[in-house]
């Protein structure tokens, strides 16, 4: 399954917003610095979808705010 996710660091909240099955926003509160962003959010997203974080894989975006995740 693929994810397109759009990705709001440094926020206050954490959260993960569902727009439709496959569309989401992400929230975290890290900074885009030595990849922790992506770590937070494949981290959200494990917690969101009660999956292991190990599960995920950033496809493209990995320097971006939209990601393409794809869940295995």
């Amino acid at each position: 399954m693929r994810l397109f996710v759009s990705v709001k660091p440094r926020s206050r909240h954490e959260s993960v917003k569902k727009i439709d099955d496959t569309h989401l926003v992400v929230a975290v509160k890290e900074s885009p610095v030595q990849g922790r962003a992506n770590d937070a959010v494949i981290q959200a997203l494990a917690k969101f979808f009660d999956i292991a974080p190990s599960r995920f894989c950033i496809r493209s975006g990995q320097g971006g705010r939209k990601k393409i995740i794809e869940v295995s």
